[in-house]
C-alpha cells in the first residue's frame, strides 16, 4: 500500500479517539457521532488489515500495532498544530510562545521565570492554566510550547517528553505583622494546635507537610486548604492564621512588611520544572529561557538538552 491510499481523514479520526481513550470524548472533540467515528476507524483498520483497539470494559486500549500507528499520528498531527501555531505568530508579524502552568504552581514565580520574554516586543505569551496531565496531554498535540509544573513527568515512548529543573525554594511560614512579628516557630515542632492555612492536598508538598507533622507527632489546627496559590496569598493576608507556602508566593507582602516570616524549613521545598516535548518547533525566545537548566529525567534517545536555572526571588 502507498501513502496515496490512505485516508488520512480515517487516520485523524482514529488519532483523536486513541488521544482521548474514549469515543464518545472524541466525538464532542471532533463534532460528529459515535457511530461515524467507529466506522471511520474500522475502515481504517480494514485498509491496514490490522486491529488498532481492543475493548476492556467500557475502555478502549490500543493494541501494539496501534501504539505504534498513534506515535506515527502523533508526529504527522501533532507538527500539523505545531505548524498552524507557527503560522498564526508569522501572520502576526510576532512570535508566539505557548505556555501551560500548573494551577498550584506560584504565579510569582512563573513570572519571574518569565519576565524576559514580557520585554520582548516581538513576543505574544499566552499561558494556559490547569492540572498536569491535561497539560502534558496538550504539549504533546504540540499545542502547548513548554508546561511549568512542580514534579517532574518521567518519559516514555508514549509520552516523549522532557523535564528541566528550574530551581526550588523553601517552604516558609508566614502571618500577619500584627501579632507575628519578632516570633519565630519551627516546622513541625513548634505547631501543634496553631491555626493554620495549608495548600489543597493536590499540591505536591502538602503530603511532604502532613507526614513531616505525622512522624514528629504534631497536629496544627487546619483552618482552610486552598487549590490556588493567589488564594492562599490572599487567606495568608488576611486571615491571621500562619499559612505554610512558599516565600515566593508572598514575596510582595514580605517586601512591604505586610507579612511576615515566621519560620522556614529546608527539609520541606517546592520544586519547579519546565516541561517539553522531544518533537517540537525551536521558538528562540524560549531556548534562550531553558538554556542551562539541570536535566531531571532521562530524554528518549535523540533528544537535545537545554534550560535555564532562575534564582527565585525572596
Amino acid at each position: 500500500m502507498d501513502v496515496s491510499q490512505l485516508n488520512f481523514r480515517h487516520l485523524f479520526y482514529f488519532w483523536r479517539v486513541a488521544g482521548e481513550g474514549s469515543l464518545t470524548r472524541a466525538a464532542r472533540q471532533v463534532h460528529t457521532s459515535q457511530s461515524a467515528l467507529s466506522t471511520q476507524i474500522k475502515q481504517l483498520e480494514d485498509r491496514l488489515d490490522e486491529n488498532l483497539f481492543e475493548r476492556r470494559g467500557r475502555r478502549l486500549e490500543l493494541t501494539a500495532t496501534g501504539q505504534r500507528v498513534f506515535a506515527y499520528a502523533e508526529n504527522i498531527f501533532g507538527l500539523g498544530e505545531q505548524m498552524l501555531g507557527w503560522l498564526e505568530g508569522r501572520s502576526e508579524g510576532m512570535t508566539r510562545v505557548r505556555v501551560g502552568s500548573v494551577a498550584t504552581m506560584s504565579r510569582n514565580f512563573q513570572v519571574n521565570w518569565l519576565r524576559p520574554l514580557l520585554g520582548e516586543a516581538g513576543v505574544i505569551l499566552t499561558i494556559d492554566s490547569g492540572w498536569l496531565e491535561p497539560l502534558v496531554e496538550r504539549l504533546l498535540r504540540h499545542q502547548l510550547d513548554v508546561v511549568l509544573a512542580n514534579e517532574p513527568v518521567s518519559p516514555s515512548a508514549e509520552r516523549p517528553v522532557y523535564s528541566r529543573f528550574l530551581g526550588s525554594q523553601a517552604i516558609s511560614l508566614v502571618g500577619q505583622r500584627e501579632g507575628w512579628a519578632g516570633r519565630t516557630l519551627r516546622i513541625p515542632q513548634d505547631l501543634d494546635g496553631v491555626p493554620v492555612a495549608l495548600p489543597s492536598a493536590r499540591h505536591s508538598l502538602r503530603s511532604r507537610f502532613d507526614a513531616l507533622c505525622f512522624s514528629a507527632g504534631v497536629r496544627p489546627q487546619l483552618r482552610a486548604e486552598i487549590e490556588d496559590m493567589t488564594m492562599l496569598r490572599l487567606i495568608a493576608r488576611d486571615s491571621g492564621w500562619i499559612t505554610v507556602l512558599p516565600e515566593i508566593v508572598v514575596q510582595d507582602e514580605l517586601r512591604s512588611g505586610v507579612l511576615v516570616k515566621v519560620g522556614q524549613s529546608e527539609r520541606l521545598q517546592e520544586r519547579f520544572y519546565a516541561i517539553t516535548a522531544q518533537h517540537r518547533h525551536r521558538i528562540e525566545p524560549l531556548e534562550r529561557l531553558l538554556v542551562g537548566a539541570t536535566p531531571t529525567t532521562a530524554p528518549p534517545q535523540g533528544f537535545a538538552t537545554g534550560g535555564f536555572n532562575p534564582t527565585p526571588a525572596a
